[in-house]
């Protein structure tokens, strides 16, 4: 998640309005007005890019709800370093021969921040809630449908919740029954949905679970305060009844909200705050400052086309004329100026490796859609006489921030110039009306992305059978659907066939131009030099703070 998922669109958005997504830093406006130590204590000054929506891990589906149940609340596992899956409330599992059963040991040493132990019986309780029809969640049905036994059938009212594949064996023994083998289970226990909840806690506080400081309890590394859902700052707080206390150097993180890129600059300079994000035109000022720094990421963003509302986009060739008719490099170099790079596909750089080689799964897969406009020319001649026309209209879907105008005006501007016949008309609307255009498929031609939720292609690639979803665009293919079945079956169990499956869908994906890869996004900051330990996760929050620390 990405960006996820979230959800993923939220991120989506903020990052092209303002290039700042949970990345940039900010002060409490308080006392505490500079970084570092303060009254001897570890502070680290940041800013978010908004409000937190919810803190109800049932509920969340956004990048900073997952942000920040990341800090304060503890799964099985969480990422450390390089992604690494660390302990977490599991010290060890063990997994059947048929890698359907999965029997977790958890620490006897963790507790809720009212004293209560964290239990068996709290995952259990979480994961129960998180597939219940009646909860609404996004993200439960999505994380756990043909993974969890009995997810599917539940979700859609066929079964009682109470025969998901979650029991406790005993208090500190969690035992989870899988529909199937899933290679990538131990990297999905360290997302926000499977984290655990406290039942008598959560029923007590009924609808309000989740709104504000005084409706949460946590078990991880911080406790979030003087926090509301409509918050415009709020702290983490070291959690001192945290297993690994000891090992947590910060002693406070405030964040208030700031979304214009220039403001959270200034208060940089000033020594406010401790990270600022750069939008494009900022880079050029700050790339030669010692503090500049570019961090890469594993989201995709991409041009996705609705084949059920364009005559146009149904026909495949010109489909793949527009996947050619844009210039990716210029794109980057200077309408994003942070880092990002070129997407030849839709499996990140960096993200996959391959078994047994261990080579970069794009490497591997090579560049499936490159810049052409020779090329675009000739399949776009050939579309237009397939469906009997010289000229189309299409209507391109996208945001409405300063930095989504510029690329949508400039992706419009290439299309045309490249594609005689062709004119774009520009949609740009607010994020809430575009997340509800994309869901009902209101929409041609729109600007979309995705980051990953767990460390597998299968997060990427899933989206795109004909019955997910997230397919909203009328792509199907029988042949793309019996490949990616077989991931997920009898491949199951043979990554080496698993990931030939994988290469052969993603080119089979980019061949049918049901989608056209425009960029992978980078992150362009300005980070204070004693900002030590903060790790920057590929998918999950997108930041881990449990091993920051300041060094001044």
């Amino acid at each position: 998640m990405k960006f996820s998922k979230f959800s993923l669109l939220l991120a989506i958005a903020l990052l092209l309005s303002v290039f700042m997504v949970a990345c940039s830093s900010g002060d409490d406006s308080g006392s505490e007005s500079s970084g570092g130590e303060t009254d001897g204590k570890q502070v680290l000054n940041l800013t978010n890019g908004d409000t937190i929506p919810s803190m109800d891990s049932s509920l969340a589906a956004d990048e900073y709800g997952f942000q920040f149940l990341g800090a304060t609340t503890e799964g099985l596992y969480r990422l450390g370093k390089d992604a690494k899956i660390v302990d977490g409330i599991a010290t060890e599992h063990k997994v059947s021969e048929d890698a359907l059963t999965w029997t977790f040991t958890l620490r006897e040493d963790a507790v809720w921040s009212n004293g209560d132990p964290v239990t068996a019986h709290d995952f259990v309780y979480a994961w129960r809630r998180a597939i219940n029809p009646d909860t609404g969640s996004e993200y439960g049905p999505y994380m756990m449908n043909g993974v969890i036994k009995n997810a599917t059938e539940i979700n859609s009212g066929e079964m009682p919740v109470k025969e998901l594949g979650v029991k406790a064996k005993d208090d500190y023994t969690l035992v989870v029954s899988l529909e199937k083998p899933i290679p990538y289970f131990e990297s999905l226990t360290t997302f926000g949905t499977f984290l655990p909840l406290n039942q008598e806690f959560v029923e007590s506080k009924g609808d309000k679970h989740g709104t504000s400081s005084d409706t949460l309890l946590s078990n991880g590394p911080f406790k979030l305060t003087d926090w509301t859902s409509t918050a415009t700052s709020w702290n983490l707080v070291k959690n001192e009844d945290y297993w690994d206390a000891e090992t947590v150097s910060l002693d406070k993180i405030t964040f208030d909200v700031v979304k214009d890129p220039q403001v959270a600059v200034d208060l940089y300079e000033k020594g406010k705050v401790d990270r600022a994000g750069l939008s494009a035109d900022l880079v050029d000022r700050y790339a030669s400052h010692d503090d500049y720094t570019v961090t890469p990421e594993a989201s995709v963003f991409y041009l996705k086309f609705n084949q059920t509302t364009s005559e146009a986009l149904a026909n495949k060739n010109i489909r793949k004329a527009i996947s050619r008719a844009f210039d990716k490099q210029a794109l980057v170099d200077e309408i994003l100026n942070n880092g990002s790079i070129v997407a030849t596909g839709l499996i990140p750089k960096n993200f996959a490796p391959m078994p047994e080689s261990g080579e970069d799964f794009r490497e591997v897969s090579g560049d499936l859609v490159t810049y052409d406009p020779e090329k675009a020319k000739e399949l776009w001649k050939k579309g237009l006489e397939e469906i009997g026309k010289e000229k189309v209209e299409i209507e391109f879907l996208a945001g409405d921030g300063e930095t989504s105008k510029n690329m949508n005006e400039y992706l419009a501007n290439q299309l045309e110039t490249n594609l005689p016949g062709l004119k774009v008309t520009l949609k740009q609307v607010p994020f809430e009306q575009r997340l509800t255009l994309s869901e009902n498929m209101e929409y041609q031609l729109q600007f979309y992305g995705w980051g990953p939720d767990y460390l597998d292609p299968y997060t990427f690639l899933n989206m795109y059978v004909t019955d997910s979803q997230y397919n909203k665009m009328g792509y199907s293919s029988k042949k793309y659907d019996e490949l990616m079945k077989k991931t997920a079956t009898d491949y199951v169990l043979d990554p080496v066939k698993r990931y030939n499956a994988f290469l052969e869908a993603e080119k089979l994906l980019l061949e049918d131009a049901a989608i056209a890869p425009i960029y992978q996004s980078a992150r362009a900051e300005l980070i204070k030099p004693y900002v030590e330990g903060v790790i920057s996760n590929p998918f999950g929050p997108t930041y881990e703070w449990k091993w920051a620390s300041i060094s001044k």
